[in-house]
């Protein structure tokens, strides 16, 4: 039996796609493994958002290429799909070059790889009932995993190349959303995170263009099992203003709203097709808080957008100030081709804009890691459920998260004990915050296994 290897790189959508293409080769009789030393074959699943992200890509191609010289290498995902007559050309090492908008054809370039031919292969999308959604193998921590509901994205914000690269907006199903999360429930799974470019958006490709988004959620939180949902990014001009008070109700949702609102300049937003403002945005959040007081934000900033200059970047400061979100991450405009702020500004003026921007972000992370730290005291004293993740070996603790803290972006929970198990969620006591983590103590034991 053949061996293969696959490296994830990116989102968590490309995480799941990752998953689907373990399903796919193993039905073909390829064996997983986590060495890739010892593979016939290495998938480098690659993101192809912003060029930091595909420079990573190549280097771990290279780095595995030349770890295992022997094995097929295929390069897939995001960045592939693409660029991939440019990679077609530039990287003769691959095997094949092979795109993320039908898993299944992952099967038929494989077969021909092993064949000894070099693939070019960038499927469009299958009719959505042909689509393969089945996984067995999860890439998450134990007791957490994704569930995609949507793929693409209709908002074409003027510097996001997702729709370059994943199409237009495509829902699932619903009943193949309700299987998926029936399974994952069944298999142990205790915290399904909810993913798409917008989830706010499902449904809105249907003729009547009306989101189906919490039509779905309702279905959601009747399905039998011991669960929880979060919901990871809500764009702020779809946010469905009833969601609060639905969380309110439904228990099962976890009051975490992941917002992506990117600036705070109306200029600037306004040039990068957003409607809202600073002054919506804080009644947005100060409606949640009224509505949920144990609500959590996260948010993500673009800093060295074309126009933003110092006036533009203290409304961002002033923003976040007076919001007082709880999780601020930012990320750097990348000058992306075919999308509509690439014209906006030279690249001469842009290596300049980035040098000022990256300043900018020094000043974003002094101002937000005080308030951010402020914000975790108040959960010291009380009691939540914390999903264990990871045992340290040769200690008696274990690395977990609470409510208030999403999987890989967010701080985490240290919970002391001893034999604590990954995927158990235990009932525990916050007794202090150090740094952006969390510290715990079980209180009685394993409330669900």
């Amino acid at each position: 039996m053949k061996k293969f290897y696959i490296e994830n790189l990116g989102c968590s959508k490309n995480q799941v796609d990752a998953e689907l293409l373990i399903k796919q080769l193993e039905e073909d009789d390829l064996q997983l493994t986590e060495t890739a030393s010892e593979a016939d074959l290495i998938l480098v699943n690659t993101c192809g958002f912003i060029e930091s992200a595909r420079e990573q890509s190549i280097d771990t191609f290279f780095a595995l290429h030349e770890a295992n010289p022997d094995a097929k290498i295929i390069l897939s995902g995001c960045m592939a799909q693409r660029y991939a007559d440019e990679l077609q050309e530039q990287l003769p090492e691959a095997s094949a070059i092979f795109g993320n908008r039908n898993l299944s054809a992952i099967k038929d370039v494989v077969r021909k790889v092993f064949a000894g031919d070099r693939v070019v292969e960038v499927p469009s999308y299958p009719a959505p009932e042909k689509e393969v959604y089945e996984r067995n193998e999860l890439l998450s921590f134990p007791g957490s995993a994704y569930l995609k509901i949507s793929e693409g994205c209709n908002h074409w914000c003027a510097y996001c190349a997702i729709p370059l690269i994943r199409g237009n907006l495509r829902s699932r199903p619903k009943q193949t959303i309700l299987s998926d999360a029936k399974a994952l429930i069944k298999r142990g799974v205790r915290e399904i995170n909810l993913i798409a470019q917008d989830l706010a958006s499902y449904g809105t490709d249907s003729a009547d263009h009306t989101s189906r988004f919490m039509e779905l959620l309702a279905d959601l939180v009747t399905l039998e099992g011991d669960f929880v949902v979060r919901l990871l990014y809500i764009h702020p001009d779809a946010f469905p203003t009833e969601l609060p008070a639905f969380i309110k109700q439904h228990k099962k949702v976890l009051p975490y709203f992941d917002i992506p609102f990117q600036h705070a300049d109306t200029a600037i937003l306004r040039s990068m097709g957003r409607k809202g403002d600073k002054e919506q945005h804080l009644a947005m959040i100060e409606h949640i808080r009224e509505v949920l007081p144990e609500a959590v934000f996260r948010t993500t900033i673009l800093l060295g957008y074309p126009g933003e200059d110092e006036e533009a970047f203290a409304e961002v400061l002033d923003f976040l100030t007076r919001a007082r979100l709880d999780w601020v991450g930012s990320f750097l405009y990348s000058r992306e081709e075919g999308t509509r702020a690439y014209a906006l500004r030279g690249e001469k003026e842009h290596a300049k804009a980035l040098k000022r921007a990256q300043g900018f972000q020094k000043q974003l992370e002094a101002l937000q890691s005080p308030i951010t730290r402020e914000n975790l005291k108040r959960f010291i004293g009380k009691e939540y459920d914390v999903l264990i993740e990871e045992p340290v070996k040769g200690e008696d603790l274990a690395i977990g998260r609470m409510y208030a803290q999403a999987p890989e972006v967010d701080g985490l929970t240290v919970v002391m004990g001893r034999d604590l198990k990954a995927g158990a969620m235990l009932r525990c006591g916050i007794r202090r915050a150090n740094g952006l983590d969390l510290e715990a103590i079980p209180l009685n034991g394993v409330t669900h296994g």
